[in-house]
């Protein structure tokens, strides 16, 4: 579910702290809010580094009787809810290095789909209980209820992973593709002043110069595969390899999507900037009248975002199919990428068109990608004709029933080794879930090695 407010209303909570907590939640975090027959105390678990950080209040032990319990309380503000709770950060230390932060409201935490994002500010300045328009929640202590007793210091907001403000989280604090939990400044979503600086004196330049067309004009996004070639080359360079061998490389998986959704994605994004801003600078800074500009070109300027919100996504399913491909030939994998089968293209035939069609030959197989999955899987069914059907992604949030469904119509999904193993998405006991380690090493040099060039 996550009762989020808009990306505007979330920067401005974050403007209002001096550190932030951003965490993805595992199932252990949430399900407590879906199971209604839970009889334990609901909330999230604050890894051990963030309860030694100093960033919430410290925990002390206040009854001999418990020598392992330590636990201190303080109120929360609930945006989407405005709702002020007392929590509990309780460690039990005979139990585990985590502490769990209990009394917290179950709705917020019901619902949400694998992988979603919490985040946790501390306030600058502490809201007063008595602001309009706040709810003070009173929960239990020993038995008694308590509302909360000192203005609130924190806030939290609970984001579901397939919301779109999941997306610009992950974007605005650059959070790595195997990212789990940290601590951020929210300084960090003004970085990059330098470069933008820079571009802001060259746009401004070319403005005064007269040499503004020219200057749009050499604006340009990078091709695909030239952006896909840099961001291999940069991961190689700091992994100190020769090429993308997916038998010689520990996690082929997480080289992907490290390579995909972090180097090449931070590299687009420099280019995007300055091709779009550009763009806009050519619509609106050409007359004495910004304002009847801006009127007269709305529809200009809507086509030119939805272009680039289109561009966005088809790139991300562009890139990840280069490095997959880059995969299989240094792999040295033999395969056939977009052949037309049954009215549609399906990313990568093993070996070939020809083998898949031959009945008698077991060897054949199908590799689809995708990105995110959404319901998008079930065009899968369409594509199989007598070869088993393996789906490759880097989304965490697919659902078990969702697993369970492309497991019933033969398709195996094929995931990155630290999604795999992530306590955050379904896949870490699901067998019907591999890596692409076990997609290389089993599926292909086990079972199928005829697929390898010799």
């Amino acid at each position: 579910m996550g009762l989020h407010p808009e990306w505007p209303e979330i920067v401005s909570w974050i403007s209002r702290s001096d550190l932030i907590f951003i965490k993805k939640l595992s199932r252990n975090d949430c399900s407590w809010a879906d199971d209604p027959e839970n009889k334990h105390q609901g909330g999230f678990y604050i890894p051990r580094e963030i309860r030694e950080a100093g960033f919430m209040p410290p925990l002390s032990n206040s009854e001999s009787s418990a020598p392992h319990i330590f636990e201190s309380y303080f109120s929360v503000l609930w945006p989407s809810s405005a709702e002020v709770c007392r929590v509990r950060n309780v460690h039990y230390a005979n139990k585990g290095p985590e502490s769990h932060l209990t009394n917290v409201p179950s709705d917020q935490f019901s619902g949400l789909s694998p992988a979603s994002t919490l985040i946790f500010g501390r306030l600058r300045t502490p809201i007063a209980l008595d602001e309009s328009g706040l709810i003070l929640r009173q929960t239990r202590k020993k038995g008694r209820l308590c509302p909360p007793t000192e203005p609130a210091g924190y806030w939290c907001i609970v984001i579901d992973s397939v919301a779109d403000e999941a997306e610009i989280i992950e974007s605005a604090f650059s959070l790595p593709s195997d990212f789990h939990f940290g601590l951020f400044s929210p300084d960090l979503l003004s970085r990059g002043l330098d470069e933008e600086e820079q571009f802001i004196a060259e746009l401004s330049a070319a403005l005064r110069n007269g040499t503004l067309d020219t200057y749009i004009e050499q604006q340009r996004l990078p091709r695909p595969e030239h952006l896909a070639s840099q961001a291999q080359s940069r991961w190689l360079q700091e992994n100190d390899h020769a090429n993308l061998d997916p038998f010689i490389i520990d996690a082929p998986g997480d080289a992907v999507m490290h390579i995909s959704r972090d180097i090449e994605y931070a590299l687009y994004k420099r280019a995007e900037l300055r091709q779009r801003a550009s763009q806009v600078a050519g619509l609106l800074l050409r007359n004495q009248d910004p304002v009847a500009v801006l009127v007269r070109s709305f529809g200009q300027l809507d086509s030119l975002f939805l272009s680039a919100s289109q561009t966005r996504k088809s790139r991300a399913g562009r890139s990840f199919e280069q490095h997959v491909q880059r995969l299989l030939l240094d792999g040295r994998v033999r395969h056939q990428a977009q052949a037309v089968l049954g009215g549609r293209r399906p990313d990568f035939i093993l070996p070939d068109l020809a083998t898949l069609n031959r009945s008698q030959d077991r060897d054949a197989l199908i590799l689809s990608l995708k990105t995110t999955l959404r319901e998008r899987w079930k065009q899968l069914g369409l594509e199989r004709l007598h070869a088993p059907v393996f789906l490759a992604t880097v989304d965490d949030r697919i659902s078990m029933d969702a697993i369970s469904d492309m497991a019933a119509k033969g398709i195996v999904l094929v995931v990155p080794e630290t999604l795999k193993a992530s306590k955050e998405a379904c896949y870490k006991d699901n067998t019907d879930v591999i890596s692409f380690r076990q997609f290389f090493d089993y599926e292909i040099r086990t079972n199928r090695s005829s697929l390898l060039l010799a």
